[in-house]
């Protein structure tokens, strides 16, 4: 090889290691290019500011007063009792930052809540069939659900505790990621506080301070919302508030209703007048006995009436219907009157007209609808027997 050839040789070369090493550059320079446009992209996902969120979309209630939902692509922001607020957020959302400190974040994908709040469960059964519930605040002998009975038989859900005395080993290894309280946990705001400090959102629900009866199953859209399922809990209501319609639209029967136990002491318990369950008594087209109360500090939507005071006020009642949920379940109208003499004098005693509830009737907050039309039911045939909360005392 002469030294001309040999020259071109390494030119050839020397071009050949050239290019390569600007194609080497370049294939550096596409690739620091897109893990920077990657960053940015990553970057862009990230809205820095709450404040940027659009909430004027409002979920439509037709009778709850104690919650509302304010909410755009991706959130929920839920308020409770006009001052706890809770920030809903959808798998695959963007990222926020600076979200105000008095909003408690959760995020949507709930696997193993800790539901403590009694009137809750039938609500996220109907939803989901509880599927996102592992933990329980009432023990398998305390549900008069059948549904939730199987599923703690079947260890679906075990029993974590009441609500003042949780079990926090059992819900930490869990992996539990919301409690559901009612207003009880005030009375305990340690525990609140012990659940939160261990990083786990808690929800206060007030479906109890429900001024209309359907506003408390109306609540059913909450948890639509927490547990993948705003259509299905809204065709539920839908279809609850159709079903009563003609119920809520009859004239009233004209007759008079008492609701009541009797307690250890001999006292009976009876509904106050502003009461849901009297509520929905006037609804079904009865008149509730119960017109006036002394007034009394307390919030709770029961009072304690010695039987000569009760007498005087439901001796005269059409129809009696016996509260089972405490006291128990009666078998007959023999056990009733053995309650006490006074009630032998009763008009509806004698007349044959003494109910008594089921102990599932107020587990199965689903169940508003139904109770208002059974009650027009035995307003308007006394020949019933027995329907799915009231059965007639022999």
């Amino acid at each position: 090889m002469n030294n001309k050839k040999i020259s071109l040789f390494f030119l050839v070369i020397g071009i050949i290691l050239g290019l390569s090493g600007c194609s080497t550059k370049a294939t550096n320079s596409i690739k620091e290019e897109t893990t920077n446009t990657k960053i940015e992209q990553k970057n862009n996902d990230i809205i820095t500011n709450f404040s940027d969120l659009d909430f004027s979309k409002k979920l439509e209630l037709k009778y709850a007063k104690m919650f509302d939902v304010s909410y755009c692509e991706g959130y929920y922001l839920i308020t409770i009792n006009n001052s706890d607020k809770y920030l809903v957020i959808e798998e695959g959302s963007k990222i926020i930052e600076n979200i105000p400190q008095d909003i408690v974040v959760i995020n949507k994908t709930i696997k193993n809540s800790y539901v403590v709040s009694s009137s809750v469960m039938d609500l996220i059964y109907k939803v989901n069939n509880a599927e996102g519930v592992s933990l329980s605040g009432i023990k398998e002998e305390g549900w008069y659900i059948d549904n939730i009975k199987k599923l703690m038989t079947e260890g679906k859900i075990s029993y974590a505790g009441k609500y003042n005395a949780p079990d926090y080993e059992l819900i930490l290894s869990k992996k539990c990621d919301l409690a559901i309280e009612n207003t009880m946990i005030y009375h305990n705001p340690e525990v609140k506080e012990k659940l939160e400090e261990l990083g786990i959102p808690v929800l206060v629900e007030y479906s109890s301070y429900e001024e209309h009866p359907l506003g408390r199953l109306e609540w059913i859209k909450l948890y639509g919302i927490l547990y993948n399922g705003l259509d299905k809990a809204t065709l539920f209501f839908d279809e609850q508030l159709a079903a009563i319609e003609n119920d809520m639209k009859k004239e009233n029967t004209g007759l008079k209703v008492a609701f009541f136990y009797i307690n250890g002491n001999k006292a009976v318990n009876v509904r106050k007048p502003n009461d849901y369950i009297a509520k929905m008594i006037n609804m079904a087209g009865g008149e509730y006995v119960i017109t006036e109360l002394e007034e009394s500090e307390n919030s709770l939507s029961t009072v304690n009436m010695q039987m000569e005071e009760f007498y005087k006020v439901a001796k005269d009642a059409d129809i009696i219907i016996y509260n089972s949920t405490i006291d128990g379940e009666l078998n007959s109208i023999d056990e009733l009157l053995s309650k006490s003499e006074l009630l032998n004098d009763f008009k509806a005693v004698k007349n044959d007209r003494v109910y008594c509830t089921g102990k599932n009737l107020f587990q199965e907050t689903t169940s508003i609808g139904k109770f208002i039309v059974e009650l027009n039911h035995i307003m308007n045939d006394d020949s019933i027997k027995k329907l799915e909360y009231i059965y007639k005392l022999e």
